[in-house]
């Protein structure tokens, strides 16, 4: 692990794209501000363990409760010609 020592309004950069701002200190919390592409996405840790789980769990389901599920049409499917 990198440990970096920041002072208010100085940056840490990872790659090109993105940058890290410490933006405030506030008792024993840091406010921090992160500027990255559209594409990047930014969890907060016990967020993304959240997800993470319910990925998971959504994965290992029942097939028998899989298959009682309605299916979704397919926003794939060609339109119906009109004569």
């Amino acid at each position: 692990m990198l440990i970096l020592t920041r002072k208010i309004d100085e940056a840490i950069r990872l790659g090109d794209d993105i940058r890290i701002v410490l933006v405030q200190i506030k008792g024993g919390q840091v406010r921090l501000g992160i500027e990255c592409p559209p594409h990047v996405r930014v969890l907060r840790e016990e967020l993304y363990e959240a997800v993470r789980q319910e990925n998971l769990n959504a994965v290992s389901s029942d097939p028998k409760y899989l298959a009682s599920l309605p299916r979704q049409k397919s926003s794939q499917s060609k339109p119906t010609e009109q004569t």
